[in-house]
């Protein structure tokens, strides 16, 4: 019997370093990577949901229909993330597929429901895309800001996620036995209407989505995987100290600290603390390599309440 079960959140710079140069085999062999460690959990007897980030591929993608736009027409912003659903989507499952025989995976194309009016329209702070040494000359209408102390990257509005179209589908798929991948880099956001369901010209913070996820599925852990072992404070300093394990009150106190930048590990804490406070029993930081010993508190950090 699964011992509990896990959703799993991976970051897009997983499978795709925003400084590394695109190409297919480099994205195969990260995902290669993550697989075999997210394999490892299956095989230890966990029930796992997947869900991952995008903000290097989808960038890549508005890049693309942005030079082109003269010669083919250009996708909205929804649309291209429906496209790294399905690019990154694939790539996971025929990836697990091959490692787990016999497991039944699943990608679901994730719809995300968002306010029209909400604040992260006229402020947008999602970086996507790749890192660029100074401010780009020409914008083009384009924003963006400096990422930290790693240059300049374009932001996109990013939502607040309320609630998951398909979570009826996703439930069904788990008790069935599936690993499902869903809200793949966020879900693709979208309005209710009067007359349907709209696309919306955003990217949702894809660990703001797994907290989603993790509720609709029940998971009592949430493990986001990134490109450090441990949470660190004073990051990058002489004073950085590793956390091994924090509680919700120390989580809350070391955020508004400032800690935590908004472009990197600021909202995987976000996430924690929304997820704790929800009912989650815990919430795991840590690398790929950590991530089945982390489960079993033996790295990582651990948030709980």
């Amino acid at each position: 019997m699964p011992r509990e079960t896990v959703v799993i959140a991976i970051g897009g710079n997983s499978i795709l370093s925003a400084r590394e140069k695109f190409s297919i085999h480099q994205e195969t062999e990260h995902v290669k990577e993550s697989c075999s460690r997210i394999a490892e959990i299956v095989q230890a007897g966990y029930k796992v949901v997947l869900t991952h980030g995008n903000g290097p591929q989808v960038g890549d993608i508005l890049l693309q229909q942005e030079i082109a736009k003269d010669r083919v027409p250009q996708m909205p912003l929804d649309v291209c993330g429906a496209q790294t659903q399905g690019e990154l989507g694939y790539l996971l499952q025929r990836t697990l597929g091959g490692m787990l025989p016999g497991k039944r995976v699943f990608t679901m194309v994730t719809q995300v429901v968002v306010n029209p009016r909400d604040p992260g329209f006229r402020k947008p702070s999602k970086f996507i895309g790749p890192f660029y040494k100074s401010m780009p000359r020409s914008s083009g209408g384009r924003v963006y800001r400096r990422d930290s102390d790693r240059g300049f990257r374009r932001v996109v509005p990013s939502p607040e996620p309320l609630e998951i179209v398909e979570k009826a589908e996703i439930r069904k798929l788990v008790s069935q036995g599936f690993l499902v991948i869903a809200c793949g880099g966020g879900g693709i956001p979208v309005f209710r209407t009067k007359s349907g369901i709209e696309g919306a010209e955003a990217v949702i913070d894809k660990d703001l989505a797994a907290v989603r996820l993790a509720m609709v599925v029940g998971a009592s852990t949430l493990l986001m995987i990134t490109d450090v072992d441990r949470v660190a404070l004073n990051y990058r300093t002489p004073r950085q100290r590793d956390l091994d394990s924090v509680t919700l009150r120390e989580a809350e106190t070391h955020m508004k600290e400032g800690h935590f930048p908004p472009g990197s590990m600021g909202p995987k804490i976000e996430a924690a603390i929304r997820f704790i406070k929800r009912g989650g029993k815990r919430v795991i930081i840590t690398s790929r390599e950590l991530a089945l010993p982390a489960l079993k508190g033996e790295g990582g950090t651990a948030i709980t309440r």
